[in-house]
């Protein structure tokens, strides 16, 4: 009885802490067409600056490999002739928040060579730089090691190196929708997929170098093609795959 007492009350305070928590955004793409005041698209391959993305990927990103329907975003990773298409948007300087519980329900594309991934980088980026500015990847997976969840905190300690990080197996992750969340306050970013927790950043030590995630931070979806992370090896009978997402929320 004692025992389902402590039960009964740690999850009654969990709750009672989510429930007070409001509703500051959302994205249902709901509309036809993306609002443009909200999201950019970054077009191309990197270059002249950024080459290959940092990660020697093999995409071509356009303003056209994405539709929205039925409420649904749906970002289309293609073999075009002898180039490979995508789409990568973002709200830089449009929507940023710090802290909060931050959601998306998502349908992973799969096959060896695709990267799909939502994740947030620093604002600051422009003046300081990747990776001082940290880097949340709350969702990433690739194709060439199927039934595992990529969950990830990049920072100048870390010199970009994913050492901050767990794979969570789950078997059934590439069958129809999952969610996919974070819950950062000024202390820690915890990591849920399915409202399981699974992984939890919380450096003793919170300086510039470790702990850039006291400042506001900005969304980024998109589906890679190859490259460091994605892999050297791309299945191009596969393709086309549909990375589709239902909505994202920020609670704080």
């Amino acid at each position: 009885m004692r025992l389902f007492l402590v039960l009964f009350l740690v999850s009654h305070f969990s709750f009672s802490q989510d429930d007070k928590r409001k509703l500051v955004w959302e994205e249902n793409f709901n509309t036809t067409t993306l609002d443009e005041t909200t999201w950019n698209f970054e077009l191309g391959n990197g270059c002249p600056n950024l080459c290959g993305w940092g990660n020697n990927e093999a995409q071509i990103y356009t303003n056209k490999n994405h539709e929205l329907k039925d409420g649904f975003l749906i970002i289309e990773a293609k073999k075009e002739g002898e180039s490979y298409t995508s789409t990568r948007i973002t709200t830089q300087n449009k929507k940023v928040f710090q802290y909060g519980r931050i959601e998306t329900r998502a349908k992973l594309p799969v096959g060896t060579g695709l990267w799909p991934a939502f994740w947030m980088l620093g604002q600051n980026i422009s003046t300081v730089g990747w990776p001082k500015c940290g880097e949340i990847d709350i969702l990433e997976y690739v194709g060439k090691q199927p039934d595992i969840v990529f969950t990830s905190l990049h920072t100048q300690a870390s010199h970009g190196n994913t050492i901050n990080t767990k794979k969570t197996t789950i078997p059934t992750i590439e069958e129809g929708f999952h969610t996919y969340a974070i819950d950062w306050t000024k202390d820690k970013i915890a990591f849920f997929v399915d409202d399981a927790l699974v992984y939890t950043f919380q450096p003793e030590v919170k300086d510039e170098n470790t702990w850039p995630y006291n400042q506001p931070f900005y969304f980024i979806i998109n589906v890679a093609i190859g490259g460091n992370f994605g892999g050297p090896t791309i299945d191009a009978s596969i393709l086309p795959q549909k990375f589709i997402l239902d909505y994202i929320k920020v609670y704080q």
